[in-house]
């Protein structure tokens, strides 16, 4: 996510690194790398322009704070000027009405009927809510179908009306079908096309005036840069929508979109979409982002999707396990499972500090444990249990059964063996022990 933009502003950044004091001439130099990131990443020249103006303003004739140096200061001066580019704060989504009625739009390719399922999948899970999709866009069969797999997917009711090409009508009668049926949130999707006229907006603009939504938004894939930028602003001139979704941001190297959209329309993004599954849907959090972007990560948002998947229940079994010498592979798998349930790897790795730009030529994909759930279904239950008794020739028939090497299988005992002794002696006073030998290695 925004791979390039973090490696540029990064460069740009390190320029001040050495210096004493912030000047007009280092802060020039600097300024000028960071403009030329940001236009690189397809921000408007304006915007780029007035951002490094607001930061050359801040950073002139300021001292070094006895704890940060030059290049640090500007770090954070930057970091909280990108924080306020993207909106300076969360802004939720509301859930207001009975049945609150949320209205999307968007040009067609846009992730708009994805995105509403996702939406409808966080609403149901995250806020418990009773969820009915509509499906307004008659022109396209296709589309109605593909609503009724998400819906599906996800166990939420679709409400469609075969034949009736009329999506005023459909959308005012899916409403009196929530409430007759406690529906608390009602998503309508609508009709895109491939580019914005005027009997697209006419139509949406009509849908809008005969629902009177609670929230109107807007779904753009953030890898269309300006044209994201542009399209957002067209829309809002006849929608005057209450926020924006920026999809595909998984596959956003640039972040132009991201940096762009607030200033242009001045409207908050509020959703992100991080991934094809329907739990990859975030809050959009712009100091996070900004930290992210500057290659902080985003441990709050990390602890966050682990609280989301801990089960306390499996701790304490955990526990009892670790403290008995019992922990084997089972366990092993299951820890897997509850990591591959925070996200896609790529976008986790994101969140770790400093992980991003160690790991800037590795492929991290969503296939990294793969070889590893390979390998221990290819065990035995007995051999996942007792993981001592795996032998030599135990080792040879596991490699062939995981398609692997007996070399992998070594790795991944190794690994194990470090896993379950560090799990061991964090349970006594181990862990205290590890917190000082971890402080005297730095």
């Amino acid at each position: 996510m925004f791979n390039n933009l973090s490696e540029k502003l990064d460069k740009a950044l390190h320029t001040l690194k050495g210096h004493g004091k912030i000047t007009e001439v280092n802060v020039a130099e600097t300024l000028k790398e960071v403009r030329r990131a940001l236009l690189d990443a397809d921000v408007n020249f304006k915007i780029a322009k007035d951002f490094t103006k607001r930061v050359q303003q801040k950073a002139i004739g300021q001292d070094v704070l006895t704890t940060l140096n030059p290049g640090q200061l500007m770090v954070k001066l930057v970091k909280d000027e990108l924080t306020e580019l993207m909106g300076g704060d969360a802004v939720g989504i509301n859930l207001g009405g009975s049945p609150t009625v949320i209205l999307m739009s968007g040009l067609q390719g846009s992730g708009k009927t994805t995105f509403s399922g996702k939406l409808a999948n966080y609403l149901k899970t995250k806020k418990t809510k009773q969820v009915l999709l509509v499906g307004c866009d008659v022109y396209r069969p296709a589309a109605i179908n593909q609503l009724r797999v998400v819906g599906e997917q996800i166990g939420v009711e679709v409400y469609a009306e075969e034949g009736n090409q009329n999506p005023v009508e459909i959308s005012q009668n899916a409403i009196k079908h929530a409430k007759a049926n406690s529906k608390n949130v009602v998503i309508i999707d609508t009709a895109g096309r491939l580019a914005v006229d005027e009997e697209m907006m006419t139509e949406i603009s009509n849908i809008h005036k005969a629902v009177n939504p609670q929230e109107t938004l807007f779904v753009v894939d953030s890898m269309t840069g300006q044209d994201a930028v542009n399209t957002a602003k067209a829309f809002n001139d006849v929608l005057d929508f209450e926020g924006v979704i920026l999809t595909k941001l998984d596959g956003d190297t640039r972040g132009g979109a991201a940096l762009s959209i607030k200033s242009v329309v001045n409207k908050p993004i509020k959703f992100i979409g991080t991934g094809e599954k329907m739990d990859a849907i975030d809050v959009f959090y712009p100091d996070r982002m900004a930290d992210r972007i500057l290659g902080m990560g985003d441990v709050v948002s990390l602890v966050e999707r682990a609280q989301e998947q801990y089960d306390e229940e499996e701790a304490r079994r955990l526990q009892k396990k670790i403290a008995k010498n019992q922990f084997g592979f089972d366990d092993f798998l299951s820890q897997i499972q509850q990591i591959k349930k925070m996200g896609s790897m790529k976008d986790l790795v994101g969140m770790i500090p400093g992980a991003g730009k160690a790991l800037k030529d590795v492929d991290i994909d969503d296939d990294a444990f793969k070889g590893i759930e390979a390998i221990i279904h290819s065990m035995t239950p007995a051999e996942r249990s007792t993981p001592t008794m795996i032998n030599a020739s135990r080792k040879k028939r596991i490699a062939k059964g995981s398609g692997t090497s007996v070399q992998e299988v070594n790795q991944l005992m190794k690994q194990f063996n470090q896993m379950s002794k560090m799990m061991k002696m964090m349970q006594g006073g181990g862990g205290r022990k590890m917190m000082q030998m971890m402080r005297g290695m730095r």
